[in-house]
């Protein structure tokens, strides 16, 4: 069986990338759903109907054990009920994990207090970060800027001008005090070395795909009775609905 990895566009296949340079032993699929992308500007339902699609394709064509929501905007809108519907009616054994709750974890296990989180329009106005760091420590004072705006720039393979647009956003939350900023987007993934370049020296930037590999081989080991179903082909498959920059696929 395989690890499988989902998102609305390209950031969650290099969340995968990296962690098959992490755990390179097992077999993975990726499927990103680049017909419908953005998924930050649909209506709950329809991100729902789609992550659903994307998951029982996982599942069903490339017999995913466990699946990784790699879209922040899927992990704040669907999991929750995809856990509690989805795998319940249908996969019972199966899981599907998503990527805040390992990000909030890291953010608590450094130490920051005065986070700016980006992201899409949905997932900040879910609340699901802020709801996840108030479980951990009452002391953070999160802050939180939709950037919408990203997304199709990255998608189009403007990086520079997607980094520019955040310019007065990151240097106003660094003369207030803030002390680091999540990018929680895995699209945002790509702009990670430039926004480094430009603000590593002033504030932490914290990037999704150096803390799911990670996290995950964690939840292997603390969990091997899923670990064990996996299968170790040393492999992947990689499915685009629709169209893809190839700029923005690294080899």
């Amino acid at each position: 069986m395989t690890i499988g990895f989902f998102d609305s566009g390209v950031g969650g296949f290099h969340v995968m990338e990296r962690v098959m340079q992490h755990m390179p032993d097992y077999s993975y699929a990726f499927y990103g759903d680049t017909k419908h992308v953005p998924y930050g500007d649909k209506k709950e339902e329809e991100i729902y109907r789609l992550t659903r699609n994307a998951v029982w394709y996982l599942f069903s064509a490339h017999n995913a054990q466990i699946v990784i929501l790699a879209c922040n905007t899927a992990s704040a809108q669907t999991l929750r009920r995809l856990q509690d519907e989805f795998l319940v009616s249908r996969y019972p054994n199966r899981r599907v994990l998503g990527v805040i709750i390992p990000t909030v974890e890291e953010v608590v296990s450094r130490g920051y207090k005065k986070p700016l989180l980006i992201g899409t329009t949905r997932t900040i106005n879910s609340g699901k970060y802020d709801q996840e760091f108030k479980k951990f420590d009452e002391g953070i004072v999160l802050r939180a800027e939709a950037t919408s705006q990203l997304v199709p720039l990255i998608e189009s393979g403007k990086l520079d001008e997607a980094c520019q647009s955040l310019e007065a956003l990151f240097l106003d939350h660094v003369s207030s005090g803030g002390d680091s900023i999540i990018l929680g987007c895995t699209h945002y993934a790509l702009l990670t070395p430039l926004l480094r370049a430009r603000y590593g020296s002033l504030v932490s930037i914290i990037s999704q795909e150096e803390i799911i590999p990670h996290k995950l081989a964690d939840y292997l080991a603390r969990h091997p009775e899923i670990e064990s179903s996996l299968s170790r082909k040393r492999g992947r498959e990689v499915v685009w609905s629709g169209e893809v920059n190839p700029q923005l696929i690294r080899k």
